[in-house]
């Protein structure tokens, strides 16, 4: 599927703000790719014929990484942190569960999306000007909440001690009915954060270091949740989160084992489907499906063309 003129330009964008970096995914452009095995525990059956969320046993590829379209800010920089997994169903079937340690994104439309990325120019390096940030403020009120959480922002010890969400909700299907539910991903080391002011020292890659030391010693894991909706729940505003008080299924075990080239580079589309799940009408997921297909073509075409030189 060829990506809109809109998502490319979306794409194009990021680039001219942050700058060209060959070779590296436009956003989340720095991380670590894993293998390693799902579990699945089976309690959701009566929701989803989904097979990884059956009683089964599925490999998959997990990448960890930064949020920040540049992938020589410093760890500090990016304080949300990123995790995507592709579940690996049968030779030519893969679905996909994109995550990142904020329950919310900072925008509910790709036109919004596409506006604040003309006002935050600025951004470069993290430092944003007052007056553009002023600006941002005004012009896009949603953009308060975000930035009031981030006044009490924490960050994640490790990769392996981070709370990921899925942001977008997703719908289960099974026998014409369905239910609305979001993912949510918690460590079985426990979470372990720090204050966004006890991260200045902080060295470069620490993150990825730190991770590749763990695994060495023993895998890392998480258990899976689905958050089941209810009436009234939005399914189409990923900048509002559901109440903390909804129901909560236990869908298996990700273990993750050793380091894996391929996760490194695999496309994570988090539209990617099985049997038993489909997408809600959130816009902004929608609008990954084409904006993720975009940048994966062109560091794809970069690389080879690096190869072959």
């Amino acid at each position: 599927m060829e990506a809109s003129p809109k998502e490319q330009q979306a794409v194009n964008q990021i680039e001219e703000i942050f700058g060209e970096h060959e070779g590296y995914r436009r956003a989340h452009a720095r991380g670590a790719g894993y293998r390693g095995l799902f579990e699945g525990s089976g309690e959701a059956a009566a929701l989803t014929d989904a097979t990884h969320f059956q009683n089964a046993k599925v490999p998959v590829l997990v990448r960890f990484s930064h949020f920040s379209p540049d992938p020589t800010w410093a760890d500090a920089m990016s304080p949300v942190k990123g995790m995507a997994v592709q579940f690996q169903l049968g030779p030519d079937e893969v679905t996909n569960i994109v995550s990142v340690t904020s329950p919310v994104f900072f925008t509910r439309s790709p036109e919004r999306f596409v506006e604040m990325l003309r006002v935050s120019r600025s951004f470069q390096k993290g430092r944003p000007k007052l007056a553009e940030l002023a600006e941002l403020l005004t012009d896009f009120p949603e953009v308060r909440a975000m930035f009031s959480s981030m006044k009490k922002m924490t960050v994640p010890e490790s990769f392996a001690t981070g709370i990921y969400h899925s942001i977008h909700a997703f719908y289960f299907e099974k026998a014409g009915t369905r239910r609305a539910v979001k993912y949510v991903f918690e460590p079985d080391a426990g979470e372990e954060r720090r204050g966004l002011k006890d991260m200045k020292d902080v060295p470069f890659g620490y993150y990825e270091g730190e991770l590749a030391e763990r695994t060495a010693r023993s895998p890392v894991s998480f258990k899976l949740y689905a958050v089941i909706g209810e009436a009234g729940d939005p399914t189409d505003d990923p900048t509002r989160d559901w109440p903390k008080d909804r129901k909560r299924i236990l869908l298996g075990r990700l273990v993750i084992e050793a380091p894996a080239a391929e996760a490194e580079h695999a496309l994570y589309d988090p539209t990617v489907m099985t049997a038993g799940i489909s997408c809600s009408d959130d816009p902004i997921l929608q609008f990954r499906r084409g904006a993720y297909r975009h940048s994966y073509e062109k560091r794809s075409a970069e690389n080879d063309r690096d190869t072959n030189r």
